[in-house]
């Protein structure tokens, strides 16, 4: 039992260090990813010099394909979260001016009625908490 635990505790402690330093470097360029895995091929199926030269091309070609498509989803993603941001601030925006137009009272209610609203919101999200009634046994959602 004991070398069972202390076998767990030793994959767990490599494994950890394994990921820490993947996250502290820089990911590898186009070039350095098709060479290492032409490499990697080459040593496991025996690839002859002119296989070689070949698989390389072919990987670099896909390499340098699939790193152009992540900087075009990082700047999709960059776009969005703009627009996101943005929108944000014309909410908060007009919010501030209905704020001013409203009497105490009608600011109290409507914030209490945007925090319903945003609760519903919630409850309707797929990946939103749900929680189980106790009364009934049944889980709950948000409405």
């Amino acid at each position: 039992m004991n070398k069972w635990i202390f076998a767990t505790g030793l994959m767990v402690m490599i494994s950890l260090s394994t990921i820490a330093q993947r996250k502290g470097g820089e990911r590898p360029s186009a070039e350095e990813r098709a060479k290492r895995n032409t490499e990697r091929m080459a040593e496991e199926l025996t690839l002859t010099d002119a296989q070689k030269k070949q698989v390389l091309d072919i990987n670099l070609e896909y390499a340098k394909k699939n790193e152009a498509e992540m900087a075009e989803r990082r700047a999709e993603m960059e776009a969005r979260k703009g627009e996101m941001d943005s929108k944000r601030g014309e909410l908060k925006e007009q919010d501030a001016k209905i704020q001013a137009v409203l009497t105490e009272e009608q600011r109290a209610k409507w914030t209490e009625i945007k925090a319903e609203r945003m609760d519903g919101r919630r409850g309707r999200r797929p990946n939103a908490q749900i929680e189980k009634d106790p009364r009934k046994g049944r889980k709950s959602g948000g409405k």
